[in-house]
């Protein structure tokens, strides 16, 4: 047993340093340690110092998920459309008695398959989601994937929610008039589907009500802070917007100026998340892009009663 006279002293930790630092010895820096997916989350056991770099980085980029799992979900996405795509045309094929050439024009012309399948697949790609964040996380699922309250200034928020609408509007007349001076091929992919009055109703409905929820949720909310959280703000908009318009450039083919337009578009939509912090913003701007654009369609067809393609 120590007495009070020969107990020994324990060592305070970084004393030593201290002491080398006074006899005039350089002391090293810390190392900065990386912001990663998983510096972002809030697992027990983690440094002060990783917590102090998460806290440098801005709130709606605090993701609970890295590059890995962007990779993990473009390759569930890319195979789910597949196996969606292939399943889709066989009980197509068996119902209707479609020869392999009639099946593949059917499976890129009919509207009521292609938005079906284009339903079904933002159902998977959610439910994808919903696990990765809620259940593998144990997040909130709509606030920790963007979905945060809508301020724009001192404005309430139905009045910034319209505002963005209104942006929307705007946006779509001036890529409409934009895609008008550059020009396009007579026909693009996507027109194959405006045949009649149903299936432009049924293109209409899922580009209204479902894509601007999806279609942000996935890169405004998923794609977007990870990628602003490695390559910095400004890259991460011009990024993701790219990305965006890119996924749509399937049904633009050959419209080159009109590809070039949509990932415009898609970095407009990227820089209003990034100075509003929310993906409700760029969801109410998106809603009204396809909106006015639907609507122009609707009166430059005679309310739905005149086909250009027919």
């Amino acid at each position: 047993m120590n007495t009070p006279e020969n107990k020994v002293p324990e060592e305070t930790p970084g004393a030593e340093s201290a002491q080398e630092t006074a006899a005039g010895e350089p002391q090293a820096a810390a190392e900065t340690p990386a912001i990663t997916g998983e510096t972002l989350r809030s697992g027990s056991g983690q440094a002060p110092a990783l917590h102090a770099a998460a806290r440098e980085v801005a709130e709606d980029l605090r993701a609970p998920w890295s590059w890995a799992d962007l990779m993990i979900f473009g390759l569930f996405g890319f195979a789910s459309l597949l196996v969606l795509t292939d399943v889709m045309a066989r009980i197509a094929a068996d119902v209707w008695r479609l020869t392999p050439t009639q099946l593949l024009k059917f499976a890129t012309t009919n509207a009521g398959f292609v938005t079906l399948r284009q339903t079904v697949w933002f159902g998977v790609l959610l439910g994808y989601l919903y696990l990765v964040v809620r259940v593998r996380r144990g997040e909130a699922f709509w606030r920790t994937i963007g979905w945060r309250k809508l301020r724009i200034g001192s404005l309430p928020a139905p009045s910034a929610a319209l505002l963005c609408v209104l942006g929307g509007f705007v946006l779509a007349i001036a890529v409409q008039y934009a895609s008008s001076v550059v020009g396009k091929p007579t026909k693009l992919p996507i027109e194959a589907l405006f045949q009649d009055r149903r299936s432009v109703l049924l293109v209409m409905s899922v580009g209204v009500l479902l894509a601007p929820v999806v279609e942000e949720t996935i890169f405004r909310g998923f794609v977007y802070p990870v990628v602003a959280r490695s390559l910095g703000v400004p890259l991460g908009v011009v990024c993701t917007g790219a990305m965006f318009g890119l996924m749509h450039a399937p049904q633009l083919w050959g419209g080159w100026g009109q590809i070039a337009l949509l990932i415009f578009v898609g970095i407009v939509l990227t820089y209003v998340r990034a100075r509003t912090g929310t993906v409700v913003a760029t969801y109410f701007l998106h809603f009204g892009y396809n909106a006015i654009l639907f609507l122009g369609f609707y009166f430059a067809t005679g309310g739905l009663r005149y086909f250009p393609n027919q």
